[in-house]
């Protein structure tokens, strides 16, 4: 168990700044996910953490003690890769027990943390197998039980998933799920899966060009995203942004949508009249009962069974993505008046903040 601090931590690589002074907490026993888009910087941050890149400025600290110089090895940290880096010429039990050989670590506690981090994931049958004899899934955990028996105060894994198809990722994650609630481990783990990210951790930080767009917990950020951006990453399918001109009428502040008929919208937001903003509303929001509506042409229907998500436009504007219970009786080319709550609808600026 242990408690993890940066504090105004950044990363060049000669001029180049990388990571752009990050503050994180994170408590003793947390799930927590950097995602964001290729590039933001999650995989570097990580690497610092683990002592694989040096921080140009900064503190880490790990319960209190500061570990900027420190060597990796003596972080009380394990790392799980995208790739498996298993050695193919030894067994899955020689694997798991490789760096513990290599610390010197006793042959009898060795076989202890082996048998029981394998009994941990269900492993016992494959201990005597070569990695070229195991699933993608079935190595994956094996390099997740190389990491466990090295009784690591952080697990880190970075996007550990990434090289599994789509059944084996979703099994894969009730795995991880479980182990952590079994080890009441600190996991920091890097994703660019939003719905690995969503289903996961008990807090994400979002990332986009080395800086930290926002933290908290998976709803909170779906429900009470703080820009654009979090909004858009965060939720699957993704928020619909319609263009609209805030006026004020009758006491009340209004969003006018030049692209959707000059449809007008109730919104709660504090905007001067003429100012541009952009109205998110998420494809679950449109229902039959809403007070708002947009007049929209089907272009295609998606039928997943229990819902349907219609791809609607108006005129030749920007797609809207409406999800529906009651998507059976509608057609392609059909026209729909898409109603909707507007207390649902989210308001940001031209600068993509969130207006309250």
């Amino acid at each position: 168990m242990s408690e993890l601090q940066l504090s105004d931590v950044r990363k060049s690589y000669g001029g180049f700044e990388v990571i752009k002074g990050v503050d994180l907490d994170i408590r003793s026993g947390e799930f927590v996910v950097f995602v964001g888009p290729s590039g933001c910087g999650k995989s570097t941050l990580l690497r610092m953490i683990a002592g694989l890149e040096d921080i140009t400025s900064g503190d880490l600290t790990i319960d209190d003690v500061l570990m900027n110089d420190v060597d990796p090895s003596k972080r009380g940290i394990a790392m799980v890769f995208q790739s498996y880096a298993l050695y193919p010429h030894m067994t899955v039990r020689e694997n798991m027990g490789f760096a513990l050989r290599f610390a010197g670590v006793p042959k009898a506690e060795i076989e202890k943390r082996v048998s029981e981090a394998a009994g941990i994931l269900e492993l016992g049958p494959l201990l005597d197998r070569k990695p070229k004899q195991l699933s993608g899934g079935q190595r994956q955990r094996v390099a997740i039980g190389r990491a466990i028996v090295r009784h690591p105060k952080i697990f880190l894994f970075d996007e550990p998933l990434s090289n599994l198809d789509a059944e084996l990722r979703v099994h894969m994650r009730i795995e991880i799920a479980r182990l952590h609630k079994q080890l009441a481990a600190t996991i920091i783990y890097v994703t660019h899966d939003q719905v690995e990210a969503m289903t996961l951790a008990d807090k994400i930080v979002v990332m986009r060009g080395g800086v930290v767009e926002q933290v908290g917990s998976p709803l909170d950020l779906y429900d009470d995203p703080a820009n654009l951006f979090v909004a858009g990453f965060i939720g699957s399918p993704k928020m619909n942004f319609l263009k609209g001109v805030i006026e004020a009428a009758d006491g009340r502040t209004y969003a006018r949508l030049p692209d959707y008929g000059d449809a007008r919208i109730p919104v709660n937001a504090r905007a001067a009249p003429e100012t541009r903003v952009t109205i998110g509303i998420r494809p679950e929001h449109f229902n039959d009962q809403g007070s708002a509506s947009l007049d929209l042409t089907i272009d295609m229907l998606e039928h997943l069974g229990g819902e349907t998500f219609a791809y609607a436009r108006h005129g030749n504007g920007e797609l809207v993505v409406i999800e529906t219970k009651n998507g059976r009786g509608l057609k392609a080319g059909e026209r729909i008046a898409a109603r909707f709550d507007p207390a649902c609808a989210l308001v940001f600026d031209a600068d993509g903040k969130r207006l309250r």
